[in-house]
């Protein structure tokens, strides 16, 4: 017969797993966000009328189905329940992993993990911040730092670029987004159950960082392309 301390171990772990499957699966409805949301950014190397046209057809996606910006509602609701999804379960697991410790190491060991790991709750919190100003510059406040129009999508997009130290900040945001999906797609194929292997997790290690430089490079390219002239009004 089992006994309780067994039980609870037992139960413990079952939480902790559902956990990891929790961020893994939130992660990755992230993943596949980002990705089509780089994709309309570099609709910005077509021009005005193309980056614009994509931004205004995002608002008519579905109808006569769906009311107008109802495909923007969804997602956003569904992006809203995955955050809260993702950052709760990290926080829970870092309570636990803190709690679990109750002696502290003298001198902290790194030896086998990489800086991408060891960044991962500063990193999450830093693009936390990041996505709130994001949505304050380009979606809810439209905030133009240049001083400019904020009504044109892309005008706001390229006057706020021409500013140096808008694309530096923007440029730091990818950094920490590209350390944090480097590791986090590891630890996602990790929970799920395909790093089995020494090749298997030789290939989750690559598809980290396919997933953390297509992502965070794509979404740098328009800052980078507009300080430098390429991408103009």
């Amino acid at each position: 017969m089992a006994t309780p301390t067994l039980v609870k171990g037992a139960r413990a772990t079952r939480s902790t797993i559902a956990l990891k499957l929790a961020m893994a699966v939130s992660g990755i409805v992230f993943i596949g966000y980002v990705l089509a949301h780089m994709y309309g950014n570099l609709k910005a190397f077509a021009g005005h009328d193309a980056y614009n046209s994509y931004a205004h057809h995002l608002r008519e996606f579905g109808e006569p189905m769906l009311p107008y910006e109802g495909f923007l509602w969804i997602m956003r609701v569904v992006l809203i329940l995955a955050l809260v999804v993702h950052v709760g379960s990290a926080a829970a697991l870092w309570r636990r992993a803190n709690n679990a410790r109750t002696v502290k190491y003298e001198v902290k060991k790194n030896k086998g993990s990489s800086l991408s790991s060891r960044t991962m709750r500063w990193g999450g919190l830093a693009i936390l911040f990041f996505v709130i100003w994001h949505l304050i510059h380009f979606t809810i406040g439209k905030v133009n730092p240049a001083g400019g129009e904020t009504n044109d999508p892309y005008n706001l997009m390229v006057e706020s670029f021409d500013l140096w130290w808008m694309t530096l900040i923007y440029l730091a945001a990818m950094l920490a987004l590209g350390m944090h999906l480097h590791h986090g797609t590891f630890s996602a194929l990790q929970t799920l159950g395909f790093t089995n292997t020494a090749t298997s997790r030789a290939r989750a290690r690559m598809a980290g960082w396919v997933v953390a430089v297509v992502i965070a490079g794509g979404f740098s390219l328009v800052p980078l392309f507009t300080l430098f002239g390429v991408i103009t009004k």
